[in-house]
């Protein structure tokens, strides 16, 4: 399986992350990715920059040597059932959203209140992508958020850090959450979570444990440009315009 896009990655913008937007155009030359999205944390995570840098973005060419780049956000579950915390006027310069459970912004509890939680930010309509929700810290009705994320087209993120180095204790519900979307006939994204763009692309672990358990690449929406960009424009999502040769390319 070869996984040539990665939907998760965090800049200087997230001041616990190490790298620049130019960082990341040079490692994915490198690496041989040929699109990946720049997906800093929201503000109300205690590291993440003003509302404006999002917005801003647009302000960064599409394509560097053949490389394009989407314009992101990894915004936050919020507590309460009440979604996520993308404002509704941001919506139209974000080409991706992955929404995500993060300690400072929502205090862990209980399996039903996180359940509640997750599938009022998929219900939201604000996101594509569903963020390492393999976090023991958040233990979920992985079934019930399978079938939300599969009703509201939104993907599920395999996060191949959740395996290495961050949210000790992931793997077992990441091999859950595999085999139900085989079960359920639904979509993941395999992504990086790189905080530095030396981790660009690096998806080896989520390779290898799917792998494993016979997991079909044919549910990884990152193996190609072309899948990844198709499922964007089910989302009514511009960028696929913009991108007519990617758009094009299921290799």
């Amino acid at each position: 399986m070869q996984i040539r896009c990665d939907t998760h990655a965090h800049t200087v913008a997230s001041t616990h992350a190490y790298s620049t937007v130019h960082d990341y155009w040079a490692a994915a030359k490198q690496k041989g990715i040929d699109l990946f999205a720049i997906t800093d944390h929201a503000p109300t995570m205690p590291d993440g920059p003003h509302w404006w840098h999002f917005g801003n973005m647009k302000v960064l060419p599409r394509m560097v040597d053949g490389i394009a780049m989407l314009r992101g956000v990894e915004a936050n579950i919020l507590p309460d059932c009440s979604g996520t915390d993308i404002p509704e006027n941001l919506k139209p310069f974000l080409d991706i959203a992955i929404a995500s459970f993060h300690e400072p912004v929502i205090p862990p509890s209980d399996c039903a209140t996180h359940t509640r939680a997750a599938i009022a930010a998929i219900s939201s309509g604000c996101i594509q992508i569903l963020g390492h929700p393999g976090n023991p810290n958040f233990p979920l009705d992985y079934e019930e958020v399978v079938r939300a994320a599969r009703d509201h087209n939104v993907a599920i993120e395999i996060n191949n850090s959740s395996f290495m180095h961050s949210r000790a204790g992931s793997e077992p519900n990441c091999l859950k959450l595999m085999e139900l979307v085989d079960r359920l006939d639904w979509k993941v994204v395999f992504a990086s979570d790189a905080h530095s763009a030396f981790s660009l692309g690096e998806v080896d672990t989520c390779i290898a444990k799917a792998e494993k358990i016979g997991f079909p690449s044919s549910r990884v929406l990152s193996t190609s440009p072309g899948r990844l960009l198709q499922f964007l424009a089910e989302h009514d999502k511009p960028v696929v315009a913009e991108l007519p040769e990617l758009a094009a390319d299921f290799r």
